[in-house]
């Protein structure tokens, strides 16, 4: 019988505002169709990896905290295992400078500089522009952590910027999107590359510093992805394709704004840990199985599920 499991974390990782509503609902579907599956802490000592057949990378959502041990868990699963997305892609994904690489492909991405220093960070904060607002943020980094919303001459922009150096990070600073502020990000989801469906999260950041409401929890709500914002999703996933030469990724999520001032721009290209809301969407779960059965077939086409 074929064994997949689908790479979660530990259960004091998650919180009441941000669960895990997709590892539950593709495991059950998959045992569904025969197939012997489980949910698996990536942190675990005990899971013999060698022992499943694939394994698919869902909510490993403290990766960022623990970015090395992250990386060296990718090393040990993917020699003893099928782990998708490809822990290449994943490396590639984990740091967002990735969206240099990207850009350089022809997609347009919010204006980003990188900071490993103190001094050009401020400088960055500094720097003439139209925007009265800037985000900080790591380069490594998920779920808002490290993240701040500020005016230009706030010193807690340049005091988080200080932190996420003192922890071994780049600082990214961005100028404020308003239509982010607006709660108007789009993500847009896809499995094999084609589109499954939509969802717009809300607003995150509070101006100031810290989260809306004092914690991360995203608002999803399914809204409808137009054909122009499918094909910005497919762009994106053919220029991962072409930097990475890994091809298409089995799902990603892509997360796009339209501004007034930079245009549809990519906000993420998230390939390894995006929520699929599925619980908003339970029709895409049996298309998720369908995919994940797809890759075990093509790569041990002997094997009968």
């Amino acid at each position: 019988m074929t064994r997949i499991g689908i790479v979660t974390t530990s259960p004091g990782a998650f919180t009441s505002a941000d669960p895990d509503r997709d590892c539950a609902p593709l495991v059950a579907a998959l045992r569904d169709r025969g197939v012997e599956a489980d949910s698996l802490d990536w942190h675990d000592p005990s899971v013999d990896w060698a022992s499943w057949d694939l394994a698919v990378l869902r909510s490993p959502w403290d990766y960022a905290q623990h970015a090395e041990e992250f990386a060296q868990w990718l090393d040990h699963a993917g020699t003893r295992t099928h782990v998708l997305n490809e822990p290449e892609l994943v490396r590639w994904n984990m740091d967002k400078h990735y969206l240099l690489e990207l850009e350089a492909e022809g997609i347009p991405v919010i204006p980003t500089s990188y900071h490993r220093a103190l001094d050009p960070a401020r400088d960055a904060l500094a720097a003439p522009t139209q925007a009265a607002h800037v985000v900080v943020k790591p380069a490594v980094g998920a779920g808002s952590q490290r993240t701040g919303l500020f005016a230009r001459e706030d010193p807690a922009a340049l005091a988080l910027a200080r932190q996420i150096l003192d922890a071994g990070g780049t600082v990214m600073v961005q100028p404020e999107v308003p239509e982010l502020s607006e709660g108007l990000e789009k993500a847009v989801y896809t499995l094999d590359g084609r589109f499954t469906h939509a969802v717009a999260k809300g607003a995150l950041l509070a101006r100031g510093g810290g989260l809306r409401g004092g914690q991360y929890q995203e608002n999803p709500q399914l809204v409808e992805a137009s054909a122009d914002e499918q094909a910005f999703a497919e762009r994106v996933l053919a220029a991962v394709a072409e930097v990475t030469g890994l091809g298409t990724p089995l799902y990603g999520r892509i997360d796009l704004v339209d501004s007034a001032e930079h245009g549809r721009v990519l906000i993420e290209a998230e390939l390894f840990e995006p929520t699929y809301n599925l619980h908003l969407a339970p029709e895409v779960t049996e298309l998720f199985v369908d995919a994940i059965l797809g890759r075990v077939r093509a790569t041990e086409p002997e094997r009968s599920l």
